[in-house]
Order: structure tokens, then C-alpha cells, then sequence
């Protein structure tokens, strides 16, 4: 038996996919709704090709567990989806959906890939983001032949070679406020089309779900999302620069039959946040002009909260399942 054969799977690995198996099988409910109603056959394509890969990551993340005898986590079974239900959303906020969501996973995967010790465990993540990235790919290429990929504003050409040399580089409030970086614009888009995109998802929420505080919870994100797109539009409307974000709540039906369990839709938005935090802490560190970075620490607290409530909601009801952890060492020595 060689080394690699005997060894076991790091706590890294472990939570990976563990996590892995939660959104993916999250992901597989939601696939499979959105083909019960789609009438563009290009679309339709890229959702049969997302759900394919989908179900090989669930089995493959299976195998390991039974391979290594770690209990095969619950997530998200047919109880959690109804496809009997009516349309919730457009075609166009489907392929909306798998760009953003592809985009998400480029940058959740590479985590784990790194991680990872070992071989079988490495082998799976780096299939995972090559398949990714060719169906990102396609997408965004489908995007652009339909004229709903909006690129990020233009910035001029510079004749030569530049050194910054004053500190009103840093600045960002009245006087000495520089324009915006290349790097910056492309982060206040980014986010504003996040939030324009979660604004839908949970408006269409806030329509179906059943219990009152889940609805409210999502009645509050729905005001959230639309006032951090608000701050985003503006700091580049402010520059003459254009969001680049199409406000897609016009692309949610006025269907009020949930094809979602609550446990899902709160785990799915629970999920949207965090990645939500992540994504404005890089921005944050890449963002040299003080006044976004206040934004963004002010715009973290409000949304750490926020999920903070989804959680007490999660864990209230029963519906968060425990994701791997150390030992109680001290509960042991009892």
C-alpha cells in the first residue's frame, strides 16, 4: 500500500465537500425547476449542460464520502422542489442566473482545488473548474449574441508610463477625490450586477414563501440589495460611468406558488451573502481610495447582520444541517 493510498481526508477536504455537496445539491432542485419552463432552446442547453455537471460532482463527491466512510451528507432531495409549480422567472433571468453563478464557482473552487492533499481530491476539483470554465465560456458568449452582456465602461489609453506622486492618490472625499481605477470600476460593476440579479432572486422569494418571518427576512434583503445597486450606480454615475447592471426584477412573474422549500431559498440567500461579504472584502483590499473602502466596510457590516438573522432563522426552524467540526475536547474530558 503506498503512501497515498492510506492517507485520510484533511479537515479542509473534508469541509469542502462537505460544502460542495450542500450547494450542489441546492443547485440540482433549482436546475431542475428551471427546465419545467424554458422556451429558448440555447438557454435550455446551457441549464441541461449546468445540471449534467451537477449530478457527476454530487456522485463524485459521494464516492469519496463512502470511499472514506464519512456520512454522505442530507442537502437538498426532491422535498425541496416543486415542478409541478408555475414560472417564477424569464429565460433571461435563467441565463443571468448561470453566469453569475458560474462566476461564483471559478472563485469558490480554486480555494479547495489549492487545498487539497489529496490526489483523488485534487484531481476532482481541477475537473470541476475546467468544466466551469468552458460552460462559463458558452454563456457569456450566449449572453453577448442575445445583447444582455453589458461590458464594463471603457477607460482612456495613457501615452506612456506613469508613477503616482501625491498622496491624494489614497483620497477619495471633496478636494483632491482622483477618478476611479480601472480595477475599481470593474469591482462597482461587478457588485452592482450581484445585487441586481439578488434582487430579483429574492423578490421572487418574497412572493412565494410560506412562513411570514421567511417572507419578511426576504422582504428586508429585497430593500438591502436594491440600496447597495443604489451606492454602487451612484459613486459611478458620479464619474459619468455607466452601472453596466440591468435591473432585472421585470423578469419575475407574478406567481405566488413556491417552487422552492423555505428551508432552500433561505439557505440559497444565506449562501448569496456570504459570497456577498467575500467579494466586498477584495474589493475592499484592491480599492486604494478611502472612500470605497469605508463604503464597502459599512456595506459588510449591514449584510453580516443580515445573514446573521438568516442564520437564527436557519437554525430556528431545523434546517441547517451541521457542517464538519474538531472535537469538543473539553466536552470529552467530562
Amino acid at each position: 500500500m503506498n503512501k497515498e493510498e492510506i492517507t485520510e481526508l484533511t479537515s479542509g477536504e473534508i469541509s469542502s465537500l462537505w460544502m460542495t455537496y450542500q450547494s450542489e445539491t441546492l443547485q440540482k432542485c433549482g436546475i431542475r425547476f428551471f427546465l419545467q419552463h424554458v422556451d429558448d432552446k440555447q438557454i435550455q442547453e446551457i441549464l441541461e449542460e449546468m445540471l449534467r455537471l451537477t449530478i457527476k460532482r454530487i456522485d463524485r463527491v459521494k464516492d469519496i464520502f463512502m470511499k472514506e466512510d464519512y456520512p454522505v451528507p442530507e442537502g437538498f432531495t426532491d422535498d425541496d422542489v416543486n415542478l409541478k409549480a408555475p414560472r417564477l422567472f424569464s429565460d433571461i433571468l435563467y441565463l443571468e442566473y448561470c453566469l453569475e453563478k458560474l462566476k461564483m464557482e471559478l472563485t469558490h473552487f480554486s480555494y479547495p482545488m489549492l487545498d487539497a492533499v489529496k490526489v483523488d481530491v485534487q484531481e476532482f476539483y481541477f475537473e470541476v473548474m475546467q468544466d466551469i470554465q468552458k460552460l462559463e465560456m458558452r454563456a457569456k458568449e450566449l449572453a453577448k449574441a442575445k445583447g444582455i452582456y453589458n461590458r464594463a465602461p471603457k477607460i482612456p489609453t495613457p501615452k506612456q508610463v506613469e508613477y503616482v506622486t501625491k498622496e491624494s492618490f489614497l483620497a477619495g472625499w471633496l478636494g483632491g477625490k482622483r477618478p476611479l481605477l480601472g480595477i475599481e470600476i470593474s469591482q462597482l460593476v461587478f457588485h452592482s450586477k450581484r445585487n441586481a440579479l439578488g434582487q430579483a432572486v429574492i423578490t421572487a422569494f418574497s412572493q412565494v414563501a410560506k412562513s411570514k418571518e421567511v417572507r419578511r427576512f426576504f422582504e428586508r434583503g429585497r430593500e438591502i440589495s436594491g440600496k447597495h445597486l443604489d451606492i454602487f450606480s451612484t459613486i459611478l454615475n458620479d464619474e459619468y460611468l455607466p452601472n453596466s447592471a440591468n435591473v432585472l426584477t421585470s423578469e419575475v412573474t407574478d406567481s405566488t406558488e413556491a417552487p422552492f422549500s423555505d428551508k432552500l431559498m433561505m439557505t440559497f440567500i444565506t449562501n448569496l451573502i456570504a459570497s456577498s461579504i467575500g467579494g466586498y472584502g477584495v474589493s475592499m483590499s484592491i480599492s486604494p481610495r478611502r472612500d470605497l473602502g469605508v463604503h464597502y466596510t459599512r456595506l459588510i457590516a449591514e449584510i453580516a447582520q443580515y445573514s446573521d438573522d438568516g442564520a437564527e432563522i436557519l437554525i430556528k426552524n431545523g434546517w441547517m444541517e451541521q457542517p464538519p467540526m474538531a472535537a469538543d475536547r473539553k466536552e470529552l474530558a467530562k
